[in-house]
C-alpha cells in the first residue's frame, strides 16, 4: 500500500523537503499527495511547481482527509505543537521540523499523544540520517579514536529573517540552528549532561541571537557548542578522542565530507534535482521521508534513531539554555493572531 504525504505550509523548508523527496530515485512506495497552507493561492502554486495531486482548503480538511497517512509540517515554530496536535488527533502520523515544539512541556504532551494514538511521530533532525553521520557512529563504536572525551562544534549564520530573530514568530537561534550542535553532542556522547552552562546575547525583542554552550558529562566528557545568528562562523564539528579525532566539515550539520583519523577525506555525494533549493544539502532531507516510511510499514511509532526520548531531552537542554539568558520558555506568552503561517 502507498504511503501517501500531505504537506503542512508551503515555505521554503516545505518546498526543499518536497524537491528532494521528488527527485529521488529510490525512496520505496510513497508519494506526496497533497499540500495545504494558510493562503491557498501559495499552496495551489506551490502544487503547480511540484505537481502535487490536491489542494486541500485547510489544515482541518487535510487531517480529517481520508487520502492522507502522513503529514510533513514545516511551519513556524510556534505553530507545531498545535499542527501537529491536529493531525494525531485525526490519525495521521506525523514528521515535525525542528523543534519538535516551542519547549518540553509541548514536547511531552505531544509524544504522550503520539503513543496513546498508537502513531509515528518524529522531529525532522534529518542529521541524524545523514550517511557520515551513520559513519561517524560506526567508528566511535569501532574505538578506533579511543575513548570520546570532547566535541566541539560551531554553527554561525547572519540573518535578519524575522522567523528567527522575532519573538511573536517564535525566534531563537537556540531552537534554529542550536537544535543542530545539541543533537549532535546527544549523538555522540550517547548521554545526558550532569550540567549545562550557557552565556549569550539577546536583541532588542528578547530573543536569543546568540550563544556558547558548555554541556558537561560523567568521566570528564565536554561539549563547547556555539551558535550565531549575527556572525558567520565555521560550521564545522570535531569529536576528539583518546587515539584521534574525526572532522565533521561545513556544513556539519549534513556534510559532504569527513576528515578521518588517519587524515583521509571521506565524500558523501547526494542526488541532484532540476530545482534549486533554498538551503545548503538539502537533498538529503529524502533520507528522513525514507526513514519515516521504514518504521511506519514496521509499525514502529518512533524512530529508534530520532526517538521521543531523544527530543524530550533536546527540548529540555533548549529550555535549559534560554533560561540561562533569560528568554522566556513559555509558549503562552505567543501572540498567536498576529503572525500568519507560512
Amino acid at each position: 500500500m502507498t504511503l501517501r504525504w500531505g504537506i503542512v505550509t508551503a515555505g521554503k523548508i516545505c518546498h526543499d523537503f518536497v524537491n528532494a523527496f521528488n527527485s529521488y530515485p529510490d525512496k520505496g512506495n510513497q508519494i506526496i499527495f497533497g499540500i495545504a497552507a494558510r493562503d491557498k493561492n501559495k499552496a495551489e502554486e506551490f502544487a503547480a511547481i511540484h505537481h502535487i495531486e490536491k489542494v486541500f482548503d485547510s489544515y482541518e480538511d487535510m487531517a480529517k482527509s481520508k487520502d492522507i497517512d502522513v503529514a510533513y509540517i514545516g511551519s513556524l515554530n510556534i505553530y507545531h505543537y498545535d499542527l501537529a496536535k491536529l493531525f494525531l488527533n485525526n490519525g495521521k502520523h506525523v514528521l515535525c521540523e525542528k523543534p519538535l515544539c516551542f519547549n518540553s512541556d509541548e514536547v511531552e504532551s505531544l509524544t504522550e499523544l503520539a503513543r496513546t494514538k498508537n502513531l509515528f511521530l518524529m522531529e525532522g533532525i534529518w542529521s541524524r540520517f545523514s550517511p557520515a553521520y551513520y559513519d561517524l557512529e560506526q567508528i566511535i563504536a569501532s574505538g578506533v579514536i579511543g575513548d570520546v572525551r570532547f566535541l566541539e562544534a560551531n554553527f554561525g549564520i547572519f540573518t535578519e529573517d524575522k522567523r528567527i530573530t522575532t519573538r511573536n514568530y517564535g525566534g531563537s537561534a537556540v531552537l534554529d540552528i542550536g537544535v543542530y550542535v545539541l543533537q549532535l553532542a546527544q549523538f555522540v556522547f550517547k548521554d545526558s549532561p550532569k550540567r549545562v552552562i550557557a552565556v549569550g546575547k539577546r536583541n532588542h525583542d528578547e530573543v536569543d541571537v546568540s550563544e556558547t554552550i558548555v554541556l558537561e558529562y560523567d568521566d570528564d566528557r565536554r561539549a563547547v557548542l556555539n551558535t550565531n545568528t549575527q556572525l558567520e562562523l565555521v560550521n564545522q564539528a570535531v569529536v576528539y578522542g583518546t587515539k584521534g579525532h574525526i572532522t565533521l566539515q561545513p556544513p556539519f550539520h549534513f556534510p559532504n565530507k569527513m576528515i578521518l583519523q588517519d587524515g583521509k577525506v571521506k565524500e558523501y555525494t547526494l542526488h541532484t534535482s532540476a530545482l534549486p533549493y533554498h538551503y545548503e544539502n538539502s537533498a538529503g532531507l529524502v533520507y528522513e521521508a525514507i526513514e519515516v516510511e521504514k518504521c511506519i510499514r514496521q509499525g514502529l511509532t518512533e524512530s529508534p534513531r530520532m526517538s521521543h526520548s531523544e527530543s524530550r531531552l533536546l527540548a529540555l537542554l533548549e529550555d535549559c539554555v534560554r533560561r540561562d539568558l533569560n528568554v522566556s520558555i513559555n509558549s503562552k506568552n505567543r501572540h498567536y493572531k498576529k503572525i500568519l503561517i507560512l
